[in-house]
């Protein structure tokens, strides 16, 4: 398939689209390397057409500092949302978000996310996108109530098969396996005539991990991993009905 080259993404008005430009240009001004992720790269990677409240600029966490330093700098104001993953530069009501992480901080962007080159024309300014791996990875876990993003991971895989990087997908999410099958396994479902966009070996692989764990017992720690999809819906598994978070010990009652 050929490479991103523009992203049919809408912006939610013209003065937010301006905004949105000006910040590119002030990006790429800045020296800081920089990737383009969230609905601007899904429409570019799969010819989606919808709108978006902002831009979502993925850096390393050592340059998140320096992009808000330097759009402060210039007038903008700033603030730093959550400092395990992301933060903001503002105008008015309009911003975008750096991201350095997830939500979940078992994400963060690394050499590995600029490894390789996804040249798109985004808003006048010549960018590059998240690549189609790291963008999968990065949305895998967006699974909150009030927002999935498993249809997205569905596109990439249907428009950008040839451009994923698989076995480098499964080195990213090892220890959550289990999240990359259960996609892998939405995907069969949505497209049954498209199975083959999956690798064989990779189905193969990740159904011999399930069937081996079905013969382990049961862990002695009851945890609840749906806090890394969503803190909020999954606080009351933590708070009141006795799970241990992802890291920590097991609530104790009594």
């Amino acid at each position: 398939m050929p490479k991103a080259k523009t992203s049919t993404a809408i912006s939610a008005s013209a003065e937010a689209e301006a905004f949105y430009a000006e910040s590119l240009k002030l990006l790429k001004e800045s020296g800081v390397p920089f990737l383009l992720g969230g609905t601007y790269a899904v429409c570019a990677y799969t010819g989606l057409s919808r709108p978006t409240k902002d831009i979502d600029v993925f850096c390393k966490a050592g340059d998140f500092p320096r992009i808000l330093a330097f759009f402060q700098d210039r007038g903008y104001a700033t603030e730093i949302e959550d400092e395990r993953w992301i933060g903001k530069v503002l105008h008015g009501e309009l911003f975008f978000d750096v991201i350095f992480n997830s939500a979940a901080a078992i994400n963060p962007v690394t050499d590995a996310w600029f490894g390789e080159r996804h040249a798109a024309k985004i808003l006048g300014s010549d960018v590059q996108l998240i690549p189609p791996t790291e963008l999968v990875f990065s949305k895998a876990f967006v699974q909150m109530r009030h927002k999935y993003d498993g249809p997205d991971v569905a596109h990439l895989i249907l428009r950008r098969r040839g451009d994923i990087d698989w076995k480098r997908l499964l080195a990213h999410m090892e220890q959550y396996w289990e999240v990359l099958l259960m996609h892998v396994l939405n995907f069969r479902f949505i497209y049954p005539t498209e199975r083959e966009a999956i690798p064989d070996w990779l189905l193969d692989e990740l159904l011999t991990r399930l069937h081996e764990r079905a013969k382990l017992p049961v862990p002695q720690t009851r945890i609840c991993r749906g806090r890394l999809y969503s803190r909020e819906d999954y606080l009351i598994d933590v708070t009141d009905w006795g799970f241990a978070d992802v890291v920590g010990e097991e609530a104790k009652h009594g």
